[in-house]
């Protein structure tokens, strides 16, 4: 049976692809590496994606619901005990780790998503800055946790759970309804909208000055490459001269 529909699966895969992208470019590059503001690019969409999830927690269907998510402590407790103990248990949506996880991961996105902006826009410094990264590395340590529920629940207990993410399909939920509605439509929409908001970020990003114009307000993503400031100063020497 169908369990999640079109815009959860496409949101989840981007979701996945841009925090991976800016994370991999901000581990990787320095910051003064002409490539380095593609981390800041990528972590823009993050932050559009997380909004558009909170949006679908709400008005999606069944399973996308944020009241669907399993939260009590106690179901947390008795699921961990069963993956120690190798008890297979199915649910039609998410598990109560992976319930958790993804509140987890999106507040963790929220978050990085303000610091990074509130740093583009010059406020906070260094403080800022070491706040920015602990999300970073709190939201790289809950991923990878989920990942390997994902890989154990494949491996271990033979339920290959993360297809679900892929198809929308559990076969083992006994006793849930599947959902009616997919929402093929807007899944197309936002996956058109992720596209068009990736294509707008690039296009208004001037390498040059490491300047972005996002709605009207001008974001540094980092310094000046020395050939515009040299240009820059050669310029105001003329103006002075005349």
């Amino acid at each position: 049976m169908v369990v999640y529909d079109y815009p959860t699966r496409i949101f989840h895969w981007s979701f996945a692809i841009f925090f991976l992208s800016a994370f991999l470019i901000g581990k990787i590059l320095d910051d003064e590496d002409p490539r380095f503001p593609f981390h800041m690019l990528a972590g823009l969409t993050v932050s559009a994606l997380v909004i558009f999830r909170i949006f679908w927690g709400f008005a999606g269907s069944k399973y996308a619901r944020f009241s669907s998510f399993i939260l009590k402590p106690r179901e947390l407790i008795s699921y961990m005990k069963g993956v120690v103990s190798g008890q297979k248990r199915t649910w039609a949506g998410h598990n109560p780790a992976s319930s958790w996880a993804a509140l987890l991961l999106l507040a963790l996105g929220l978050g990085l998503g303000t610091t990074g902006y509130l740093m583009a826009s010059g406020w906070g410094g260094d403080i800022l800055e070491e706040i920015h990264e602990l999300l970073g590395n709190g939201f790289i340590v809950v991923a990878g946790f989920h990942v390997l529920g994902v890989v154990y629940h494949t491996i271990r207990l033979k339920d290959p759970i993360g297809l679900s993410m892929v198809d929308g399909r559990k076969s083992d939920a006994k006793g849930d309804e599947g959902i009616v509605k997919s929402y093929p439509v807007v899944g197309l929409i936002l996956a058109a909208v992720v596209i068009g908001y990736a294509g707008y970020l690039y296009k208004n990003f001037d390498p040059a000055k490491g300047q972005l114009k996002l709605f009207g307000n001008v974001l540094q993503l980092s310094e000046e490459s020395e050939d515009h400031g040299e240009q820059k100063d050669h310029e105001i020497h003329e103006d002075h001269e005349e």
